[in-house]
Formats: structure tokens, C-alpha cells, sequence
């Protein structure tokens, strides 16, 4: 995985929109990112991982213009609106790439084939495709799979699961 600060400049969100400034692993260890490279011949990893940050359940999910036909642009549109989840949000790519962006200025993590992130439950984020338009990612989940955004607004500033997010930011 590679984390630079997003450039933000407008155009196609699949772009690059690299700004020449690298992020260190620090810096995102600093707002709770976690991330692992792990060859997908090496999935047994995934097991051990799972086992240490109990995730007891997972599924795979596939994004292409293919599979999603007309659903397509909105569901891209959907997401990469701003969010936060009441939960980890752990996401092991098997095949294809993407981006995650997330709150500090907008970091952009690039991940490909291998790569395991973990973004932490009340973090604000977004994700999507680059322009291979395809990713195919193993979501891993502490209890049973729930993936609810919580698109940013008011309530979500109050959110108790962002309280204690920006709690620990406030420990580090």
C-alpha cells in the first residue's frame, strides 16, 4: 500500500490525485490506519490476523461496471461520499485496485492485490475504484456483517462511535 496526501484537484476521482507528499506509516498509525501487505498465495495470514483482532465473519464483494450494470455510477457516487462506520471497516484486496481516502486533510491509500487496511470505527473515509474499474476485496467483520455508512453531517459529528474515535486521537 502506498498513502499520500490527496491533491485535490477536481476530475475524475479514479485519477491518481497524488500530490507528491508521501505519508508515512506513522502518520497513519497516529488516526488508527492499520495496514499489512500479504501475498494472496499466503491467505493463511488473514486467518491469524482475524484471530488476534477477533473477526469472526467475512465475504467477498466483487465491484465492476459489469457486475453492478446501470447501478454502477451511483454506487461509485455513494462511495466516495464522506462516511464513517459504527464499526472497523477491514478490507483484504484478492484481485484488481482502489483507493481509500481518509480524514487528515485526505490521505489517499492506494491498494492493490495483497494489501489488508483497517480503518477504524469512526473515522471519516471514502473509497473508490482507479481507473482498472475493478477490485475484488475479502471484507472481514468482528461479529455479524454489517456495512451501514453513516454519511457525514451533524448527527454524525455526535456519533458516540466518533466520540471515542476522536478520543483516541486525543491519547496518541
Amino acid at each position: 500500500m502506498r498513502a499520500f496526501y490527496f491533491d485535490n484537484v477536481p476530475g475524475d476521482q479514479r485519477l491518481l490525485h497524488d500530490s507528491g507528499n508521501p505519508v508515512s506509516d506513522e502518520i497513519l498509525k497516529s488516526i488508527g490506519v492499520l495496514h499489512w501487505h500479504i501475498p494472496t498465495s499466503q491467505q493463511n495470514q488473514i486467518d491469524a490476523i482475524a484471530e488476534e483482532r477477533s473477526y469472526k465473519n467475512r465475504d467477498t464483494i466483487t465491484i465492476t461496471k459489469e457486475g453492478l450494470g446501470d447501478l454502477y455510477e451511483a454506487k461509485l457516487k455513494s462511495f466516495f461520499e464522506e462516511h464513517m462506520h459504527e464499526d472497523e471497516e477491514i478490507r483484504y484486496i484478492l484481485e484488481g485496485s482502489g483507493f481509500f481516502d481518509v480524514r487528515d486533510s485526505w490521505i489517499r491509500c492506494q491498494l492493490d492485490a495483497g494489501d489488508l487496511l483497517v480503518l477504524p470505527a469512526g473515522i471519516y473515509h471514502r473509497f473508490t475504484l482507479d481507473e482498472s474499474n475493478m477490485i475484488k476485496a475479502l471484507r472481514l467483520f468482528k461479529d455479524e456483517p454489517k456495512w451501514t455508512p453513516i454519511n457525514r453531517g451533524n448527527s454524525t459529528d455526535v456519533n458516540p462511535y466518533r466520540v471515542d474515535y476522536l478520543k483516541t486521537l486525543a491519547v496518541n
